[in-house]
């Protein structure tokens, strides 16, 4: 079985790559204010609970992890499996010939 299939589901959706992109940028945001940021952004209006089921499937895949502190959930871009792919699949080779 493919150890990288739950990431590579991760990855498929274009929203949840916006979400990584806006973590990326600015990492340790609240589920508030990654809403805010993707509605005025990317002019994506998904519900609070759309955005919290894709940080979940983010989270399951290991691409995103979490913090409670008080009342508020931090969550943090986490691209210690992406390395893996790299690890897997080499970027630094040659061009091959063709």
């Amino acid at each position: 079985m493919d150890d990288h299939a739950d990431l590579f589901k991760a990855l498929g959706d274009g929203t949840r790559r916006l979400i990584l992109d806006g973590l990326a940028e600015k990492d340790g945001q609240t589920l508030f204010e990654i809403c805010g940021r993707l509605t005025m952004r990317h002019n994506l209006a998904s519900s609070r609970q759309a955005i919290s089921q894709h940080l979940a499937v983010l989270e399951q895949a290991g691409l995103v992890r979490s913090r409670r502190q008080g009342r508020y959930k931090f969550h943090h871009i986490d691209t210690s499996r992406l390395r893996s792919i790299v690890e897997r699949w080499p970027i630094d080779r040659e061009e091959p010939e063709l």
